[in-house]
């Protein structure tokens, strides 16, 4: 158990440099989320299917191949890759939009308490008491972020947000169905990693290709550089971690760790990125990680007691 809660705060850690090196990314190479979301899937997927060739060869084993995989949970898989796509995507559109520290809060704000509530009604997980006051107090901070948000943050700030609950749509379904499938203990959760990171990826060169998918030259190396940190560090890593963690730990507790994405991004949003919050923006996100907090006391203490 308190492996997996490693990982999964070592995954988020991780995600939370992804939306920094993504808005640097859009001044220096010129390109949009949807191009952004595209490379860093493209250079993920080489490197989890890297990974995995490497471990197969040390191994000795041939074990399913990707294919096998795909058609033995083609609905699940096929619905992860989306989620991601959507997810990834979303959260960079709403790092453009409406700052890096705004996007990732209410993204990580907002998706826990989606995932409580998924958790209930999917999963079986009660919630209590405590995912009431998570709900309210997850409304009224993702109201208060809409009428105090303003163009110091970003260019439309409610168009940030609107993104951000989207990404948060998709983060919350990314993580019941890893949940889901790590309590039936369904085999192969590397495997149908990879298969999702390819099902995204090709999910995402058409919007890559209306955006303007190659980047530009002016600062090619750094350019290169951020891609490739991209799909190593916050992707392959990340992820990687990620379903490895929810495989033993509740999606409401891994909701709840991966609160260090967002304390990480909101420090290098206003400390490097120089984003500015007014006072009721401030209260917002407060409320919004209240909300999750809510959910945290009686998640975790469930899971870390003596079976």
């Amino acid at each position: 158990m308190r492996q997996g809660m490693f990982y999964v705060a070592t995954a988020a850690t991780a995600w939370g440099t992804g939306g920094a090196v993504a808005a640097v990314l859009y001044d220096m190479g010129g390109i949009g989320p949807g191009a952004a979301s595209f490379w860093r899937f493209l250079g993920g997927l080489a490197l989890l299917l890297t990974l995995r060739a490497l471990w197969r060869r040390r191994r000795s084993a041939p074990g399913d191949s990707l294919v096998r995989c795909l058609l033995r949970g083609k609905g699940r898989v096929v619905a992860t890759g989306f989620g991601l796509a959507v997810y990834q995507t979303a959260y960079f559109a709403a790092v453009q939009q409406a700052g890096l520290t705004v996007a990732t809060m209410v993204t990580l704000g907002s998706g826990p308490v989606l995932v409580a509530v998924g958790s209930r009604l999917l999963l079986d997980e009660r919630i209590g008491r405590a995912g009431v006051l998570a709900v309210v107090s997850g409304v009224l901070g993702l109201g208060l972020l809409m009428c105090g948000t303003d163009q110091s943050t970003g260019p439309n700030p409610l168009l940030g947000l609107g993104y951000a609950v989207l990404s948060a749509v998709g983060y919350a379904g990314v993580t019941l169905l890893g949940r889901a499938s790590g309590r039936r203990r369904e085999g192969g959760a590397f495997d149908a990693m990879v298969v999702a990171f390819a099902i995204g990826t090709v999910c995402l060169f058409p919007l890559a290709l209306v955006e303007g998918w190659l980047p530009g030259t002016g600062h090619l190396f750094w350019t290169v550089a951020s891609i490739g940190y991209l799909g190593l560090i916050p992707t392959a890593l990340a992820y990687t971690l990620f379903f490895a963690g929810l495989s033993v730990v509740k999606a409401t507790t891994a909701s709840v760790i991966a609160l260090v994405e967002p304390l990480t991004a909101a420090v290098i949003g206003v400390v490097l990125l120089g984003d500015r919050l007014n006072p009721v923006v401030v209260t917002g996100m407060v409320l919004l990680m209240g909300a999750v907090l809510c959910l945290s006391g009686r998640s975790t203490a469930k899971s870390l007691s003596p079976r």
